[in-house]
């Protein structure tokens, strides 16, 4: 596969071995700016650990990364954070011990002026935090502990944190595992919008129709293998479903 001129992010034989186990084999995966990729496959195919080494948690064991034109080596999330690749973990990395204001704003802390001294800026925050909240149409509190929220409401505070940061790609895996429908929809209208500000988007799901509805292309994961590429818009949905599950148990589609 040849880069694409203006690619965001190319991999090229990308492994992943943990001992003898090898986890990613010779991945290939090309992203444009202003586009959503959805990720595909069964649990143990390596969506997980595809992700992780995008975002930085783990190096890969072979083969080559480039971002932005340039080859990308990464040593930490903070690595990733600084060539503005955001990451949504399955875990959402939160503290439930902070306040939902805190957590959208944990390592990125707005600060004001009082005579010499420099102090939080909390109502900055929290107003700030209420409008990246009312963005995602999520009825939360700013000011309320995130360990009082529900498994849905934190996940929209995991993604409203990744917004602060501006990213160029934004990863997310499993988003809407713990959403009910009408959030469901509130996020996947957020990725039409981070498309729109040329942002570009890795959405890793088990639910196919969700990914289907604003990914521009589905790339399948079968056996730490790229098994093939499906385009939502190419024939009807329950044709575009049956090539998925065939790419999904290995099996070559002509």
């Amino acid at each position: 596969m040849t880069t694409t001129a203006g690619s965001l992010l190319a991999l090229r034989g990308v492994t992943k071995s943990f001992g003898p186990v090898e986890v990613l084999r010779g991945v290939d995966l090309e992203i444009q700016r202003s586009e959503a990729v959805g990720l595909i496959g069964d649990n143990g195919a390596g969506k997980s650990t595809l992700v992780k080494i995008l975002s930085g948690v783990y190096s890969p064991t072979a083969g080559t990364l480039r971002y932005d034109g340039e080859r990308l080596e990464l040593g930490s999330p903070l690595d990733a954070r600084r060539r503005g690749i955001e990451m949504i973990y399955q875990d959402l990395a939160l503290c439930n011990d902070l306040s939902v204001a805190e957590n959208i704003f944990l390592g990125r802390e707005r600060y004001k002026r009082v005579g010499p001294m420099k102090v939080l800026d909390r109502p900055a925050m929290v107003e700030a935090a209420a409008a990246a909240l009312e963005e995602l149409g999520a009825p939360v509190t700013p000011t309320r502990k995130v360990g009082e929220l529900s498994g849905g409401q934190r996940q929209l505070v995991a993604v409203a944190r990744g917004l602060q940061f501006a990213p160029q790609l934004f990863l997310l895996d499993e988003p809407t595992a713990a959403l009910a429908n009408e959030k469901i929809r509130a996020l996947l209208s957020l990725v039409e919008r981070l498309k729109e500000r040329g942002v570009a988007v890795l959405l890793v799901s088990h639910r196919f129709t969700d990914i289907a509805r604003v990914c521009d292309r589905v790339v399948v994961l079968s056996q730490g293998r790229m098994a093939g590429e499906i385009r939502p818009g190419d024939g009807s949905m329950e044709s575009t479903i049956a090539r998925m599950e065939l790419l999904m148990n290995g099996e070559e589609v002509a």
